[in-house]
């Protein structure tokens, strides 16, 4: 046998063991390919379960492993390493010093220095602050004392001489309808009257007691008094006896003294009825005649009692227009105030009757005037354009401004001295009657403004007078009171306009409009030069400024 057939037969002997065990391979596969598989995901979870263990230190690494060898680096196996967190120290909590150990702080030294230092400058600080207070109460000005005023003296009186021609009722029950309306004005004090029974010129039949019928009753009278009360108006009745005769308020001299004696028991009756007080004309005919009776009859009046402790007020009427005269007949009278004619000559003498009398007199027993129920209405004696001047200079004069029913509206006498009574309401007019109605609006809102500021302010109400400026048209003066602001009144009662140079020692170099008589020429709340004043043709204005120390 050959070499190549030894090969060949070597072959066949391999091909021939070879072919059992390729037979068994499939199976023997197969369960090789599960055991592999088995050997991957059990290497798996060991490897994410050692990536969950948390991570510890060498120490107890050394502990769970037997040996530094393989073991070791297999409890490391992906990076995974043991470590001990030591545990939170406990929180110290404050509770404070008990009683004993406070005792004991307490009593040392050093905390017994302290709480005398502490104590010595709380007491030093407590009197350091008890002396400056003293000091600037020492060195503060002191503030004036009030003057003693009384209810007449806080407010304008309204006179309303004819009750039939006030209101459309014609009676004293319309008047009681109108209390409101003079509410709003601010007045003070109603001038009621005559309304007692007085045929002209027959001393008679005076009957004082009686209500004239074509005015109302006795009961329409109390219910207009106690309405007026609720509002805090006073009620003062006019008792001059011949009212509507042409001999005399008092008739003739021989009548004089039955009148006056039969006056006194009227008085009684009709301040038992709630009146405020009484107004009489011509008293210095009776006062000169029958002095005695005058007497009684300013005691039953002004003496107060206990039923009624308000102070009644005693009101005089003269037609003397002298301020000499008036000063004069102010004093002897006695009367509480004087309505006179003093500022019814030109406007030039105004201030040298106005200075004359406040320098004699206490100015609570001045009254200021223009017009009333013998002379007629305050816009026919000044003419409608000058109404609101007037208005101006009567509620800033020292004293008490007296005005008759219709002057806060500009009312015209139309051909007597009692006109109606000019009572808006809402309906359309149209032209010169809308036009007219305009201007009565303005003027009552100027009255009312006017007079709510004069009762709440000092300087107005009972300031010191000074007189400014004065001049053939023009007129200036100070309304001061202690610390409160300062009201100066400006008046131009020329046809051209006019400038004042105010400059005194009390005047500030600007000044600030409160109010004018043209708005558009002195807009309220601007600014204005005292050294510079400038006021239109009638115009007039009240200015402000305040206290400079």
């Amino acid at each position: 046998m050959n070499t190549e057939e030894t090969n060949v037969e070597l072959k066949d002997a391999e091909t021939k063991d070879a072919e059992p065990e390729d037979a068994a391979d499939p199976a023997q596969a197969a369960a090789d390919a599960d055991a592999t598989e088995a050997d991957v995901s059990e290497a798996d979870l060991d490897q994410e379960e050692q990536e969950k263990l948390p991570m510890t230190g060498g120490g107890d690494r050394d502990e769970d492993a037997p040996s530094a060898g393989g073991e070791a680096a297999a409890v490391e196996k992906n990076g995974s390493v043991k470590l001990k967190i030591p545990e939170e120290a406990e929180e110290v909590k404050f509770t404070g010093l008990n009683k004993e150990e406070l005792l004991r702080v307490a009593g040392t030294p050093g905390w017994v220095r302290t709480r005398w230092a502490l104590l010595v400058v709380f007491w030093l600080g407590w009197l350091g602050m008890l002396g400056g207070a003293v000091l600037i109460i020492l060195q503060a000005p002191r503030c004036r004392d009030l003057p003693a005023t009384n209810w007449w003296n806080d407010g304008p009186l309204y006179q309303i001489g004819n009750i039939q021609a006030f209101t459309d009722s014609r009676n004293l029950k319309g008047l009681e309808q109108k209390i409101g309306s003079l509410s709003q004005l601010k007045v003070k004090g109603l001038v009621v009257g005559p309304i007692h029974v007085a045929p002209a010129d027959e001393a008679m039949n005076l009957r004082f007691e009686e209500i004239s019928p074509e005015a109302g009753n006795l009961e329409q009278f109390k219910s207009l008094v106690q309405a007026a009360h609720k509002k805090d108006i006073f009620v003062v009745l006019d008792l001059t006896p011949n009212y509507q005769g042409t001999s005399g308020p008092w008739f003739s001299n021989i009548s004089v003294t039955n009148v006056a004696e039969r006056l006194k028991s009227a008085l009684v009756f009709w301040l038992n009825e709630g009146v405020d007080g009484v107004q009489l004309s011509g008293v210095e005919r009776v006062a000169s005649v029958v002095p005695s009776l005058w007497s009684d009859i300013r005691a039953i009046v002004q003496n107060g009692t206990e039923e009624h402790p308000n102070k009644r007020v005693l009101i005089g009427v003269t037609e003397r227009s002298s301020a000499e005269d008036v000063s004069e007949l102010l004093s002897s009278t006695g009367v509480d105030l004087l309505i006179s004619r003093v500022l019814r000559p030109v406007a030039t003498e105004h201030a040298q009757s106005v200075q004359l009398l406040y320098s004699s007199h206490s100015q609570t027993k001045l009254a200021w005037s223009l017009g009333g129920r013998a002379e007629g209405h305050l816009a026919s004696l000044v003419g409608s354009a000058l109404v609101k001047l007037h208005q101006l200079l009567l509620l800033t004069l020292p004293g008490t401004p007296v005005f008759s029913y219709g002057d806060e509206i500009g009312l015209m006498d139309e051909g007597t001295k009692s006109p109606r009574m000019l009572w808006d309401s809402d309906e359309e007019l149209n032209g010169t009657l809308q036009e007219e109605r305009a201007e009565r609006l303005s003027c009552r809102s100027f009255f009312r403004t006017l007079s709510e500021l004069r009762g709440k302010e000092r300087s107005l109400l009972f300031g010191d007078f000074l007189l400014l400026s004065n001049s053939s048209s023009s007129l200036a003066y100070l309304r001061v009171w202690d610390q409160s602001e300062r009201y100066l009144a400006a008046f131009n009662w020329a046809g051209e306009a006019a400038v004042l140079q105010l400059s005194d020692a009390a005047l500030p170099r600007q000044a600030t409009v409160v109010l004018s008589t043209n708005s558009s020429v002195l807009p309220a709340d601007s600014s204005v030069d005292l050294t510079n004043l400038q006021l239109g043709p009638g115009q007039a204005a009240l200015l402000r400024f305040p206290y400079a120390g």
